[in-house]
């Protein structure tokens, strides 16, 4: 009940109601006492769902100024101090980020790469990451890519409006109504007069993760695994597919210094879900790799690449899932990645292209609690 009070009046003392009030707000609640309390010493993981909120609420509060790239120093202080919250709770509590990782990432914009792959980087204490720089590594052998990781958000609860649901549920069942794939982009859109806005976020990583979930269990009910071969010609990759052509660069908005599509968006929801091996790191990896194999232009490959590399060229630590689906993308022959055009298209791309390669070719695996320095 004391946590309860104390989590409740730090909810109403948030930095977006009391900006003035921001740094204190966050020593409290990064405080070595506080988040023990909230993480460590109540039974049955009671704190983490409130503590889950406050981080929200510090998420909530920087993101339009990170979105625009408008960081004052006091602002830049207090982002700072963020990720090095971040950084104790990957190092101290890896579960806490990983079962929360998904509401944190839905209100994270998406060019805070750092901060992303700080929660996505966390994995259980107990398990003991494969080396993705292995040769020959056999991902779909691991036992751990047969098991869902905890996710503590109902997402298909934040699949809105509720026809859309139903016509989703419908499709993914019997591919009707069949105007379905046609009339999703219109259910994606919002009216929104904030920058970068015009796509709603929120929905796009539901629907993702809702359509990647409802296509394991139907491959698992089969007996089978998600792979290249399980995971084509079917609903779910019906739905992926149209989401890659037909969010294309119409809907674009422009921000100051970046640039969002629709399709980014799309693209970035997939890549949120490779993490430590787990089903949903396997089945979207996989998704990925289709997508680019199957692409119809350049561009949507080009796209991918520029999501998978722009996570890979910040400072570590980098998500496991990331690693190895990058890995197989340069080494595997049939994806035929070094003889697309933009990987030539200037000498200073192609030279960080190999350099990005090398590097993944000869470093050790940086896990979730390696690379805080």
């Amino acid at each position: 009940m004391v946590l309860m009070a104390f989590t409740q009046t730090l909810h109403l003392l948030r930095p977006s109601k009391c900006p003035g009030f921001a740094y204190a707000w966050l020593e409290i609640v990064s405080h070595r006492v506080f988040i023990g309390r909230m993480l460590a010493i109540t039974p049955q993981q009671k704190g983490w769902s409130m503590y889950s909120m406050l981080l929200a609420d510090l998420f909530k509060f920087l993101a339009p100024f990170l979105r625009n790239a408008e960081l004052a120093k006091p602002l830049t202080m207090l982002y700072k101090g963020t990720l090095r919250v971040l950084l104790v709770l990957l190092h101290d509590f890896p579960e806490f980020l990983c079962e929360y990782h998904y509401g944190f990432c839905d209100v994270i914009p998406p060019n805070c790469i750092q901060m992303r792959n700080l929660i996505l980087s966390a994995f259980p204490r107990n398990m003991r990451l494969p080396d993705p720089f292995t040769p020959n590594l056999k991902v779909d052998m691991l036992p751990e890519i047969t098991v869902s990781p905890k996710i503590h958000t109902t997402v298909a609860n934040l699949i809105q409006p509720q026809d859309f649901k139903k016509n989703l549920d419908s499709y993914l069942k019997n591919r009707t109504p069949v105007t379905f794939l046609s009339d999703m982009r219109t259910y994606l859109q919002q009216v929104s007069s904030e920058p970068g806005m015009r796509y709603n976020m929120s929905v796009m990583n539901a629907l993702v993760l809702y359509v990647g979930m409802q296509a394991i269990a139907q491959i698992h009910s089969k007996g089978l695994t998600p792979s290249m071969s399980t995971i084509a010609h079917s609903a779910h990759m019906d739905i992926f597919q149209n989401l890659g052509v037909d969010l294309d660069t119409e809907g674009k908005d422009y921000l100051p210094q970046f640039v969002l599509f629709s399709r980014y968006l799309f693209l970035n929801a997939i890549a949120n879900q490779l993490r430590y091996p787990n089903s949903h790191t396997h089945y979207f990896s996989c998704t990925l790799l289709h997508l680019f194999a199957e692409a119809n232009t350049e561009a949507i490959q080009e796209q991918i690449t520029r999501v998978l590399l722009e996570r890979l060229i910040v400072n570590r630590p980098h998500p496991w899932g990331l690693l190895i689906t990058f890995i197989e993308l340069i080494k595997n022959p049939s994806f035929k990645f070094w003889s697309h055009e933009f990987v030539k298209c200037a000498p200073e791309i192609e030279k960080l292209f190999e350099s990005v390669a090398r590097s993944c070719m000869v470093q050790k695996v940086s896990g979730g609690r390696e690379g805080e320095a």
